[in-house]
């Protein structure tokens, strides 16, 4: 039976080591003049001016993550109300105010990805329960949909490798009768963040440290 999954970006699902999970999101800032949709589930980074923006490829970038952006609040440059929006649609806000995003930022949030490709080498439980602890990236974290505003972000399974500058860490598999067959995409992961811009060591892909924004 097909899985019911598709693409939904990361969905926060908890804390590693069970620890209090409060879902809590913190308020950051992305330019009004900022073209580039963020999508709900999408992987964000933080920038030098003190925003955020996306990440910079498909596959999550070389910039440590600064969390998982959830939705915005603006002003409309139209009607000149205050918009919730669970993506930013890259215009529409009026630049005298700000547009306040809303990321789940801590480096130890778990969340829920699916799947999003075939590969001979992860096409039974026990093959993709033998990546756990592995690593692997994104596939199309950049995009999504404008209707429903859910990222099209998906774990790009052909990634999986012991490589420690892959953006996800894989950390167990969801278990969810309606998404178990192996041999096709939508498997509900669980992942963490690799390199995250709030852990200690504030890494980014490619090993140096991050002391600050890009």
């Amino acid at each position: 039976m097909a899985n019911t999954n598709g693409a939904f970006g990361l969905r926060p699902v908890g804390t590693v080591g069970q620890n209090a999970n409060t879902g809590g999101l913190t308020e950051y800032r992305i330019a009004s003049g900022n073209t580039n949709k963020i999508y709900q589930g999408s992987p964000v980074i933080p920038l030098n001016t003190g925003l955020i923006d996306i990440v910079g490829s498909a596959e999550g970038g070389t910039v440590g993550l600064l969390g998982v952006f959830w939705g915005c609040e603006y002003v409309s440059s139209t009607t000149g109300k205050k918009v919730w929006s669970n993506y930013w649609p890259g215009s529409g806000a009026n630049s005298s105010y700000p547009v306040k995003a809303f990321v789940y930022d801590d480096p130890m949030q778990t969340y829920v990805i699916a799947t999003g490709n075939l590969n001979t080498s992860w096409d039974t439980e026990a093959e993709l329960r033998a990546a756990i602890f592995a690593n692997a990236d994104f596939g199309t974290a950049t995009t999504g949909d404008d209707t429903t505003g859910l990222s099209a972000g998906v774990l790009d399974v052909q990634t999986i490798a012991t490589t420690n500058t892959l953006n996800l860490r894989i950390m167990g598999i969801q278990e969810d009768p309606e998404n178990s067959d192996f041999t096709v995409a939508g498997i509900p992961v669980i992942v963490r963040l690799n390199n995250h811009f709030n852990s200690p060591n504030g890494a980014i892909a490619g090993g140096t440290v991050s002391t600050t924004g890009v």
